[in-house]
């Protein structure tokens, strides 16, 4: 029988004072930004689901293809008695890499991390009724606090899959990296997923597609402030933007202002107002070439030991270096 463990580092307190501390520091910026984590609530998180199956939309289904691919040549090289996987939702890719792992009967623990208990409560239930040999040790929490929080010990491949280090810009990404290589032993591993640059058209157009779906998305983020905020926020009146930033080399995505406007925000003694065309940017999707991404690993005192591509999307796996 499965055994699970949870541990409990965030409270819905503490994610009703980081809403608002984000929301206080970023739309009194210039220019003004709100983090993408506040995206997946709930509703976000299934209008999300959605974004993965719409045909302009290639990242997770290659990422996926990529991983079914590969998945037995990252458990003989990780050669891994733990999983961990940072951003881990619902866990569904990772059950290919469970497949692989637990093929030999390595395979000893699981340990999702994720800012939702009911959500790793599931997924944890959920493995550990398809994987019974194996214990599944869930960790809520968030990357910016809580990744010291994950259990050391064993052979530990780290995955964070997804792209979702894209959403970090370089000085993000340096310090998520420099915390999460602060608990590293010599046989753990990183496996990371990254999205590649390529054609600026097929990049745009995964991020506006036809049917409105990703637009959906981001003007969802206008009704959680509304309803966590007691905010007055008219989504009719913002257009979703996304588009090609050539010298960052990332997708921005934001919520432009399509007239002036002030807007109520009570929780946080705010009236926020904005100009006509006025951006509130909501996301970056940073997307990755292989000699840049190595440097930043390198940085961070890792090196690469396995890399793999279809050209659209990349896995690479990385160790401490010696």
């Amino acid at each position: 029988m499965s055994r699970l463990t949870v541990d409990v580092h965030l409270q819905p307190a503490d994610l009703e004072e980081a809403l608002r501390s984000d929301v206080r520091r970023g739309l009194t910026s210039s220019p003004k930004f709100l983090p993408p984590k506040w995206l997946y609530d709930d509703r976000g998180s299934k209008i999300f689901e959605q974004i993965t199956r719409q045909p302009e939309y290639y990242p997770t289904e290659a990422e996926r293809r990529l991983l079914e691919k590969v998945a037995d040549e990252i458990a003989r090289s990780a050669h891994a008695d733990t999983l961990v996987e940072l951003g881990s939702g619902t866990s569904d890719k990772t059950r290919t890499l469970l497949d692989s792992l637990t093929r030999d009967g390595g395979l000893k623990l699981f340990i999702p991390f994720d800012v939702s208990e009911a959500t790793l409560r599931a997924a944890g239930e959920s493995i550990g009724a398809e994987y019974p040999e194996v214990a599944v040790h869930a960790v809520v929490g968030d990357f910016d606090h809580h990744l010291g929080e994950i259990p050391s010990g064993g052979r530990r491949l780290v995955a964070f899959l997804g792209s979702t280090i894209g959403n970090l810009g370089p000085t993000d990404r340096r310090i998520f990296l420099k915390a999460l290589t602060a608990g590293f032993d010599a046989d753990d591993r990183l496996l990371l997923g990254v999205d590649l640059v390529k054609d600026i058209a097929r990049l745009e157009a995964a991020y506006n597609d036809d049917a409105g779906v990703t637009e959906s998305f981001t003007k969802n983020l206008l009704t959680l402030l509304n309803r966590e905020l007691g905010a007055d926020f008219d989504p009719k009146a913002f257009d979703h933007q996304a588009r090609w930033d050539a010298d960052a080399e990332w997708i921005e995505i934001g919520l432009r202002s399509s007239c002036a406007q002030s807007v109520h925000i009570p929780a946080v003694g705010m009236t926020l107002d904005l100009q006509e065309g006025e951006l509130i940017r909501t996301e970056v999707s940073s997307k990755f070439r292989r000699e840049g991404l190595e440097a930043e690993l390198k940085s961070a005192g890792l090196t690469t030991t396995d890399w793999w591509t279809d050209g659209d999307v990349a896995l690479l796996m990385a160790s401490l270096a010696d």
